[in-house]
């Protein structure tokens, strides 16, 4: 499983949000894309889908920018990710037979897998609020432990 681009920048912008706002003052896109190192046309349709999922608000004009619309306590991991692509599952596939009916040989079985992957990727998304995220980069909680992979 991957975290696309845009839910990476996405993730990053309102990190960066949360981070140097105050919470009232906009911040312009210009200033995001120049601290995350993100390419501000891109950063301008990602802060569009965020703000239509209700995560961002922004103000025109002079002065003008983008605010978070929560708090960072508010705001998930999973629910930025959700914004701008959708879905967090394991891949495009067929919701499983449950009644043992399988049209193809082991499809079933390995479909109920794949959906519990997405539902084990949505849980670890939704333990971390912006908050959370915020604190660890600023030194003040420790990093999620990282389980290496098995051999």
């Amino acid at each position: 499983m991957r975290v696309s681009t845009r839910g990476d920048y996405a993730s990053r912008a309102l990190l960066s949000m949360a981070l140097h706002s105050d919470g009232q003052t906009p911040t312009s896109v210009r200033d995001i894309a120049e601290r995350t190192d993100l390419p501000q046309p891109y950063l301008e349709q990602i802060l569009l889908a965020l703000k239509g999922a209700g995560l961002v608000r922004s103000k025109r004009g002079v002065g003008g920018g983008y605010t978070l619309s929560r708090a960072p306590e508010d705001i998930r991991l999973a629910d930025i990710v959700r914004a701008v692509d959708g879905p967090i599952v394991a891949g495009d596939f067929a919701e499983p037979h449950t009644e043992g009916s399988c049209d193809h040989e082991g499809q079933c079985v390995l479909l109920s897998i794949w959906a519990g992957a997405g539902a084990h990727m949505r849980t670890y998304l939704d333990s971390f609020t912006l908050a959370d995220i915020a604190a660890m980069a600023r030194g003040d909680a420790d990093w999620p432990d990282v389980e290496p992979a098995p051999p």
